[in-house]
């Protein structure tokens, strides 16, 4: 951590080149002796990322950014605000993987205290850094190995354990719970002997059910989506928790949230109604998909599912708060008819549960991608491919 970057030269400098290429500045010549131009363009990079992902820090004078795949890892403002309302007020917490930071800053807001576990010396130093000039001051850096830290605090010494484990071992992605680093798996004794609670972020890609198999004592599980896009999968254990999880799909877009809650039984024992597509056509936003709430989902907005695997649904009314994308139906056809009755030469095209891929039709049909008409390729109740052409709402 170059301290030099800090002085308000340097920071009028990087505040008036903020705007241009990273690129550009890292090949030119530093204007000051003790800072290279690589730092500086680190400095401006790391302002780029930080300006939408982390509003708070982006605008806030006197940041020193990480280099940019500390900022890639991290979690968005928006993530970390949901984790903030899991843990309660005046709670004692860990982050034992703690990177940038912004997680930890969160959970500070809530907690009487939060400890920021982080291997990477300089990183540390910089979190510690950011959270003076951000006003966070019960947040504890310590610059080293989470779990050997946690290994020295006294039992039932804190009321929350979070970890994001890494997912990049030996330069190789890996997918399992039990082959991340560190291993929570084979930590689960240590850390229910240490605190109450467990939040763990793991892989979107993460197969849910698999993992629950892996966990004990998981109480919740939260899907989180921004803008359409699977951000994190948490899951959350409560020392001496029986019983079912609850599995939450929370959307966040346009600064709203939305949320659907359900179990695995009740997903299970949900009779959906099957029907044709009239008059609105929906389709469910991410979380909603990775969730798993297929029938529930159309159960809360009292929607008919178009096909057992088609996982599209309408209804004759709109329901203006389905978490997902609406639309207004103009036209049913049966996939044989296309080419003969109608022509489309510019549509957004979807298919669910359909033999032929988006690449394949559009080549077929010769229809351009873009324009406002939408058009889904599926199958209904009676098992036909059918076209349902639609317009956004």
């Amino acid at each position: 951590m170059n301290k030099r970057l800090l002085d308000k030269d340097v920071q009028q400098f990087i505040l008036q080149h903020r705007q241009e290429s990273p690129a550009k500045i890292a090949l030119g010549k530093s204007p000051f002796s003790d800072v290279s131009s690589g730092e500086l363009a680190m400095q401006i990079d790391g302002w780029q990322r930080s300006v939408n992902k982390l509003p708070t820090w982006g605008y806030s004078e006197n940041i020193y950014y990480p280099p940019k795949l500390n900022l890639e890892q991290c979690s968005s403002e928006h993530t970390a605000l949901i984790k903030q309302t899991l843990i309660r007020k005046g709670s004692k917490a860990i982050d034992l993987t703690g990177g940038f930071g912004v997680d930890s800053c969160y959970l500070a807001q809530h907690a009487e205290t939060v400890i920021h576990c982080e291997l990477n010396q300089d990183l540390s130093a910089i979190v510690a850094h950011n959270a003076n000039i951000l006003g966070v001051h019960n947040l504890e850096c310590i610059a080293g190995d989470g779990i050997q830290i946690l290994q020295s605090l006294a039992d039932d010494s804190l009321d929350y354990i979070y970890i994001d484990p890494s997912r990049r071992v030996q330069h190789s992605k890996v997918f399992l719970l039990e082959d991340c680093e560190p291993n929570i798996i084979a930590l689960q004794d240590l850390f229910f002997s240490k605190s109450e609670y467990v939040i763990t972020k793991v892989s979107p890609l993460l197969d849910i059910t698999q993992a629950l198999r892996s966990l004990d004592q998981v109480s919740h599980v939260y899907v989180i989506s921004l803008d359409n896009d699977c951000k994190e999968l948490l899951f959350f254990q409560k020392r001496g928790f029986v019983g079912e999880p609850i599995i939450s799909a929370i959307r966040l877009f346009k600064d709203q949230l939305q949320e659907l809650s359900f179990t695995a039984e009740q997903e299970r024992a949900t009779l959906p109604h099957y029907k044709e597509p009239a008059g609105y056509l929906y389709e469910p936003d991410v979380s909603v998909v990775k969730a798993g709430a297929f029938k529930s989902v159309a159960k809360a907005f009292n929607l008919a599912k178009l096909h057992p695997h088609s996982h599209l649904y309408t209804s004759e009314q709109l329901h203006e708060e389905f978490p997902g994308k609406a639309f207004g139906i103009t036209e049913v056809l049966p996939f044989g008819d296309l080419k003969r009755k109608r022509t489309f030469a510019k549509a957004n095209i979807t298919t669910r549960n359909f033999p032929l891929k988006v690449e394949d039709i559009r080549k077929k049909y010769k229809i351009q991608d873009g324009g406002n008409v939408y058009l889904f390729f599926t199958t209904d109740p009676q098992e036909k491919l059918i076209v349902v052409a639609c317009e956004r709402i």
